[in-house]
């Protein structure tokens, strides 16, 4: 199907659904890059967290790197399904450490978790265009 009658067979959001993707977004990628700037400038509370996870502090650096490159994709027009599937995952794997290795509170996750799986549910079309793309060749 040719890219242009698949983008018209996708309805436009409503500004209610536009308004509300933004404000998880902002909400979300300020939340991702704090966490971010905290594992990057090597805070305590981050390098006692990751050498209790066992895989090193080489795995700080690339925790913030992920949640850096999500951060970009929500906020990145045409991305933000990405970014937020990228950090969902993230988030996933984050609560399962929370739950099996630190033995702590997810929440905080479990709500991030909320939140970008939403972000990517609300752009889920951004996946159909992509599909409709790659069946034109």
């Amino acid at each position: 199907m040719p890219a242009q009658v698949a983008s018209r067979m996708i309805p436009k959001p409503s500004k209610t659904r536009s308004g509300l993707s933004w404000t998880l977004r902002i909400a979300a990628a300020a939340a991702f890059a704090a966490a971010a700037a905290a594992k990057l400038s090597g805070a305590q509370m981050s390098i006692d967290m990751f050498e209790q996870i066992g895989l090193g502090q080489g795995f700080r650096y690339v925790t913030a790197t992920v949640e850096l490159i999500g951060c970009v994709g929500l906020l990145a027009p045409g991305l933000t399904a990405f970014g937020a599937l990228l950090l969902s995952l993230t988030m996933v794997c984050a609560t399962v450490a929370h739950l099996f290795v630190l033995h702590n509170n997810p929440g905080g996750a479990v709500l991030l978790l909320i939140v970008t799986a939403t972000i990517t549910v609300l752009h889920r079309d951004q996946f159909t265009r992509l599909t409709s793309l790659g069946k034109r060749s």
